[in-house]
């Protein structure tokens, strides 16, 4: 138990923290493929538990009624996809989700050992006292038939969107790749669908979208030269910058950066090449300074 809670403290916490970061609230979904091979039994129909997980693994895409359609064509009778539907819609707090679970499984001895560690993964997760929900839900099926125990999906709150993170935990899978005996937790996160929750709800952080902070006008093969070692200084104190990639005209050039909202254009000519400085112009107020690259970097900072 003491290498189960410290993988489930690991798990937990790394999804509770990012997600803290980012600035999005979110809800964690807890089920266990035990229970669900559980309720596959007491409704008669334990060889079908693949086509049963597959099916309402799309219960948000599909909604209820489809899934059961689904499942009538898999060939599970009425009698038992009408035993199924009320579980896939319980609702309640978690104690009364388990004692539902308890009277329907009680014959069951893998649904009951599912229990059993929904039960501790529960317990182990008040006592990590997150900020998020933690929810019981007899829906929640993950259609990977590797996971043998504990499975999880995490939903944004604030937006209408699928699961943003998933994962579970997989007894022997490594024995696939000729590693018998080895168990694990593995979690992963959807960036697209993290990506579109951070776009719709507005969270990038300002500096991540920061765009370049200053374009160095290009003048030819010499000054482009000298421009790139200009560069590599402003990079390295954390100042974003690009060279214009070919020796256009300046009107075109400044038309660039005018585009991209650039705030500072840096010029290095004959003059700039011979004092050692950089011209730097601010394009919003038009005030132009001579700078040394130690200069520059404390203007642009």
């Amino acid at each position: 138990m003491a290498v189960k809670a410290f993988r489930l403290g690991k798990y937990f916490n790394a999804v509770f923290y990012i997600f803290k970061r980012f600035g999005i609230n979110i809800v964690i979904k807890l089920n266990n493929r035990k229970i669900l091979s559980g309720i596959a039994e007491v409704i008669g129909a334990p060889e079908k538990i693949v086509d049963i997980t597959v099916a309402i693994d799309k219960i948000d895409k599909i909604g209820l009624d489809n899934v059961n359609a689904e499942l009538l064509e898999k060939g599970l009778s009425q009698d038992a996809i009408d035993t199924l539907r009320p579980l896939l819609i319980l609702s309640g707090t978690n104690e009364e989700k388990i004692s539902t679970l308890k009277s329907l499984l009680a014959n069951s001895e893998t649904g009951m050992k599912g229990i059993e560690e929904m039960m501790f993964v529960l317990n182990s997760a008040d006592a990590l006292n997150l900020e998020s929900q933690v929810e019981l839900d007899v829906s929640l099926a993950r259609g990977l038939n590797y996971y043998t125990g504990t499975i999880l999906e995490v939903k944004a709150l604030d937006v209408e969107m699928g699961s943003i993170t998933g994962g579970g935990r997989y007894d022997n899978l490594t024995g696939v790749f000729g590693m018998d005996g080895l168990s694990g937790v593995g979690i992963s996160f959807g960036a697209d669908r993290i990506f579109d929750v951070l776009n719709t709800l507005d969270l990038y952080p300002a500096d991540t979208i920061a765009t370049t902070k200053v374009i160095f006008i290009n003048f030819g093969e010499r000054e482009a030269a000298v421009c790139l070692k200009h560069m590599a200084a402003l990079r390295a104190a954390g100042i974003s910058c690009e060279l214009f990639p070919e020796s256009a005209k300046m009107k075109k050039q400044m038309a660039y950066a005018n585009a991209k909202g650039v705030p500072f254009v840096a010029m290095v000519g004959e003059n700039e090449m011979a004092s050692g400085t950089i011209a730097i112009k601010n394009m919003a107020t038009g005030e132009q300074n001579n700078c040394t690259v130690e200069e520059a970097i404390e203007l642009l900072k």
